[in-house]
């Protein structure tokens, strides 16, 4: 066993840099003036959604599914020590080479020595969240190693020196027009006719894409999961690509999260229905990729293993965030978020956008930097994403619980108050005491003389203008419900026998 995970318990390691470069208020906002993205949003996400809801309404145990699925990960993350022991044993038992990496930093290092032992200059990539989140092409290419994405949509990314924003669709913000464009400005030998048909555009990708795999002699992959009492590793796709990079080089070196652990085969049944219906809309995926250390003579010959942290402790140490780790990458989340559909994933700055990385980025790199600290605030808390989620992770319940905790963390310090502050200040005092509401609601008539003669209020002061930039407000009543409760109920009590009266005659 590795020291570093060599206590009964977890350890707490290091934490990468997953911080967004900018506050997500201030991404959102420029985000939204882009009609072109929200349209290629509203699209991409609407198709996936109506596909899933097809597929997930064809199985009549679909809750209980996602029920065994939670309880599953939940005992995964009660016992994560002692299955990453057996993970380590099964895996280097059959020939695979296991390295632990607190963080980004050891990580990258790891990846980097692993490639040059080969005394290659260039790899080819398996799509991977988790060598996403750690940079690791960034910092390959610092190190003089070109790093080929082969999926269709990282590679659409990475030529357009773009950044993913989707984390199944990572050129969701593109339509096909944008990718033909970006084909023929960076693509060598592309054919000039080259049209935005998109069978056209994947077998322009695939010409691109075929020599570097025949070529490449190491691949670096991630994973979707990993068989505890196997020390089996699974890589779930829809194009074949990552199929060409686990079988045809010789070195295979894969990056994972400690919390991808699966503790049987069996529970592997149960995400092999629950990933795909609420990824891609699909019943089963296209190919599903699955090795144990090493098979002499087929496949790769070098099999490494980098289980990385990351921050996962920190995350793991806190018990009502903890199951944030019980995510399985599926974006189900993503596709029915309101806010996400409108502002995109680079709004969010981070690895992991939407509602899953509004709470994963927080408790994996800490809430107290300015630009954590926005991101659980972006949700209208409508649930939504709770009831896509095929793990039943309690996103919204998670937000609120960091938004707390950005409160907390800021009492004390000195600091004039925004208008939000000032804001929530006044409701908290109009609504301690009845008498302080009926004080504000004297100034209905101040509302009625702002409404005009249309009865609309169509623009409001400070922060508050955002509401009225999209929406009017109708002019306030001539009286309050109070109000109007307490002279109802008053004239009633006044007219006690005409009452009676009225009653008997009804009898």
């Amino acid at each position: 066993m590795s020291t570093y995970l060599g206590m009964p318990t977890l350890p707490v390691f290091g934490r990468g840099n997953l911080n967004a470069v900018e506050s997500f208020p201030t991404a959102a906002k420029r985000e939204l003036g882009n009609a072109q993205l929200r349209a290629n949003l509203g699209h991409a996400t609407h198709t996936i959604r109506d596909k899933r809801l097809r597929v997930v309404g064809e199985l009549p145990d679909w809750e209980e599914l996602r029920t065994a699925g939670s309880a599953v990960k939940e005992s995964v993350m009660a016992r994560l020590p002692e299955l990453l022991e057996q993970f380590e044993a099964n895996f280097t038992a059959r020939g695979g080479i296991i390295h632990w990496a607190r963080d980004a930093d050891e990580a990258n290092e790891i990846v980097r020595d692993l490639i040059r032992a080969e005394g290659v200059d260039e790899v080819v990539k398996v799509k991977s969240m988790a060598t996403q989140e750690i940079g690791l092409n960034e910092y390959l290419e610092e190190q003089g190693i070109a790093a080929f994405e082969t999926d269709l949509a990282e590679l659409i990314v990475q030529l357009d020196h773009d950044k993913p924003s989707h984390i199944l669709v990572p050129a969701i913000h593109k339509n096909r027009t944008q990718v033909r464009e970006i084909f023929l400005r960076e693509v060598p030998g592309v054919d000039p006719e080259l049209t935005d048909d998109p069978a056209k555009l994947a077998e322009a990708a695939r010409s691109h894409l075929r020599r570097k795999f025949l070529s490449a002699k190491v691949a670096v992959s991630g994973a979707n999961f990993a068989i505890a009492d196997a020390g089996t590793l699974a890589v779930v796709e829809s194009e074949g690509n990552g199929r060409m990079c686990l079988t045809l080089p010789e070195t295979l070196i894969t990056v994972m999260g400690v919390e991808k652990l699966l503790p049987t085969w069996q529970d592997l049944e149960v995400f092999m229905q629950l990933l795909p219906r609420s990824s891609t809309g699909e019943r089963m995926n296209p190919y599903t990729s699955l090795w144990t250390g090493v098979t002499e003579g087929d496949g790769p010959q070098n099999v490494h293993l980098v289980l990385l942290d990351n921050g996962r402790s920190a995350a793991l140490a806190d018990e009502m965030g903890r199951s944030a780790l019980h995510c399985i990458r599926c974006s189900a989340c993503m596709n029915v978020c309101p806010v996400y559909e409108r502002t995109g994933g680079h709004a969010y700055g981070s690895t992991y956008p939407g509602p899953i990385g509004a709470i994963l980025s927080p408790m994996m790199t800490g809430i107290k930097s300015e630009e954590n600290s926005s991101l659980p605030y972006a949700s209208s808390l409508c649930g939504a994403c709770y009831d896509a989620c095929p793990v039943k992770i309690n996103i919204p319940e998670i937000l609120v619980h960091l938004r707390a905790e950005d409160v907390d963390s800021k009492r004390g310090t000195k600091k004039l108050p925004t208008q939000m502050d000032l804001m929530m200040k006044g409701a908290s005092w109009a609504f301690s005491r009845g008498r302080n509401l009926g004080l504000l609601e004297k100034g209905l008539p101040l509302g009625r003389l702002a409404a005009g003669r249309k009865k609309k209020i169509t623009k409001l002061p400070g922060i508050a203008a955002g509401w009225t930039q999209s929406r009017d407000i109708p002019a306030p009543p001539a009286q309050s419900f109070r109000d109007w409760w307490a002279k109802e109920h008053t004239a009633a009590m006044e007219q006690p026998g005409d009452a009676a009266k009225q009653g008997e005659t009804k009898a």
